[in-house]
């Protein structure tokens, strides 16, 4: 029933390509019986060259048998292909249907949603768990009408000839689907999803890897320094050695079996020959050596079917995992923040239930206004930041910006409204003019060059081969980590929203490029209320408030001068950074 629901359901995204699946079955069928007619005009032709043999002579119709053995084969490949050109053609568009479902969900999720589930895992749903399907669709569903019809033919034929011979053939079919059952049950099941669950797991450790290479290669470090990766392939080959191993014995069985049908017919033949042979017997014996041999073709055919059905609904409840996130709550009430302000109140956040990130967090900020977020790692300030912009929604507490709650202010002017500069800014594989025309997409080409030139990106864009036209990432164009985030700010400029969040975003500048970035940043926040995460407290000295954050809780806020007369938190973080900015390596003597 399970099975029928999921491709009911994949078939209720095809439009009126279902019907091209539907006729794609009907062809497979036709195409499966027309196969097994060669065999009978090979029949005809084994049955007249023993009855005119030795004088094969006088043979009259080998000839047009073997044509119509022929015809028939070749009239079945035809159908079948014609089923095959059917089922393509819907499976593409049920593929892409789901692939167009999903991406729109998640483009109404919070943002944060990417970073929470994996950018690995994600795309491995949204590319290989629709490639299942299609997979499923194109040539599983063709091939199990196949694998119905073809039974169909042959039980047919193997009890029109020799009744007795045709029990014996299917004496291996009955052991066969008893060994099969075993291995392709509700355990069965459960391991596909474990199988899956390694290779998501894997993949998205993956792709953290390969995004941290850089430190690699920097610190001389092998792979064994990143843990969860090397961790994530011990568990899969574990996985698959143990589950090898499990299936090992019944797969022998299974193979032994159904490629064991001469076996019978061996025994069958020399019990219904014990009183002589007569040429009719040697007729059909030749005639079940023949045929039989499709029988372990069909019975595989089912059973890696039963496997793939399994993967199609893996792979749905992937999908499901993804669809079944609930997006932002929007409101009919729709206002307009008044100004630049933002105000927290009693915030309270974690992520799935687990230990509180933030706990029952207030503060104020007005609208013009430059504050800071410092702290250790992993105490809050990125999350705190991410429920400003929305990112998530807490579980308690209001986030208001300019008087507004952020629940009633629409998708697309709150981000308007709130722009953010990450530590490691991501460009996409285009022109440097569309990376940051995507801050403002009606942007003339003129406020383009002008937003790169305030974000003092003019040095980069004098080196490229073409320009602000130049393609990052073809033809050996590469920026580094400092030209990226100048380029990131220029999008962010063009953008020109009221409220800027910056998380670390001089982190791994060079110092030309730092000092560079810092100019910009300074034409950015003009006029604007500024966000700033830091770890460098020297970058925090001039601005309006800080707010001193540790595990989830503002311990500290003030100025510079007001924290650093507390002697508290702030205080000792600060002596912390002049010791590490003022340590020197000392030259030991000769």
């Amino acid at each position: 029933m399970k099975q029928q629901s999921n491709l009911s359901r994949l078939l209720s995204i095809a439009g009126k390509h279902k019907y091209l699946t539907y006729a794609s079955w009907v062809f497979a069928a036709i195409s499966a019986l027309l196969a097994l007619l060669p065999y009978y005009y090979i029949w005809l032709m084994m049955k007249e060259v023993l009855e005119v043999a030795p004088n094969f002579g006088q043979s009259q119709g080998l000839k047009q048998n073997g044509w119509m053995a022929l015809l028939f084969a070749v009239i079945a490949v035809l159908f079948y292909i014609a089923g095959l050109m059917c089922s393509h053609l819907g499976a593409f568009r049920i593929a892409t249907n789901l692939r167009i479902q999903v991406m729109e969900h998640i483009v109404k999720l919070p943002l944060g949603f990417v970073e929470r589930f994996g950018s690995g895992k994600l795309r491995k749903i949204v590319n290989e768990s629709s490639a299942a399907t299609e997979t499923y669709l194109a040539h599983q569903l063709p091939d199990r009408a196949v694998a119905i019809a073809t039974p169909c033919g042959l039980l047919v034929l193997l009890f029109v000839f020799d009744w007795r011979l045709g029990i014996l053939s299917l004496v291996p079919v009955v052991l066969g689907f008893l060994v099969m059952m075993s291995m392709t049950g509700k355990k069965m099941q459960e391991r596909m999803k474990e199988y899956q669950d390694a290779l998501d797991d894997m993949s998205n450790e993956a792709v953290e890897y390969v995004r941290g290479i850089p430190i690699v290669k920097t610190f001389g470090q092998t792979i064994f320094s990143f843990k969860k990766f090397k961790n994530s392939i011990d568990r899969y080959q574990k996985w698959v050695i143990a589950y090898t191993k499990e299936l090992r014995t019944p797969m022998l069985f299974y193979t032994a079996t159904i490629n064991g049908v001469f076996v019978f017919l061996i025994a069958g033949t020399l019990l219904f020959t014990r009183n002589g042979v007569t040429d009719e017997f040697v007729l059909n014996i030749i005639f079940y050596i023949i045929i039989t041999p499709i029988i372990a073709v069909t019975l595989t055919k089912i059973m890696f079917q039963s496997e793939n059905a399994m993967i199609v609904n893996d792979a749905l409840e992937r999908i499901d995992s993804v669809l079944q996130l609930n997006p932002l709550e929007e409101t009919s009430k729709v206002q307009s923040p008044k100004d630049s302000s933002v105000e927290l109140s009693n915030i309270n956040f974690s992520y799935d239930g687990n230990k509180k990130v933030l706990q029952d967090i207030s503060l104020s900020i007005s609208a013009g206004q430059k504050v800071a977020f410092i702290g250790a790692s992993g105490g809050g300030k990125t999350t705190l930041a991410n429920i400003i912009s929305r990112f998530f929604d807490p579980q308690s507490g209001t986030v208001k910006i300019g008087g507004v709650d952020v629940k009633n202010i629409a998708k697309e002017e709150l981000m308007n409204t709130v722009s953010f500069v990450f530590q490691n800014s991501h460009l996409i594989k285009a022109s440097i003019f569309e990376n940051v025309q995507m801050g403002k997409p009606d942007a003339t080409r003129e406020e383009v060059i002008e937003a790169l030139r305030n974000a003092q990106c003019m040095d980069i864009i004098e080196k490229l081969p073409q320009g602000i036209d130049t393609v990052i990432g073809t033809k050996g164009v590469y920026l580094s980590g400092g030209e990226q985030q100048r380029i990131a700010i220029a999008r962010v400029m063009l953008k020109n929203a009221p409220i800027i969040i910056l998380d670390e975003a001089t982190a791994f500048a060079d110092p030309d490029n730092e000092l560079k970035v810092q100019l910009a940043f300074s034409r950015l926040s003009k006029g604007k209320t500024v966000i700033m995460i830091a770890h460098r407290l020297s970058t925090v000295t001039g601005v309006d408030k800080i707010f001193v954050i540790k595990n989830g809780v503002i311990v500290e806020n003030g100025t510079n001068q007001e924290l650093m007369e507390k002697k508290g938190l702030f205080c000792q973080m600060w002596n912390d950074y002049q010791t590490s900015v003022q340590w020197k390596v000392q030259k030991e003597g000769i």
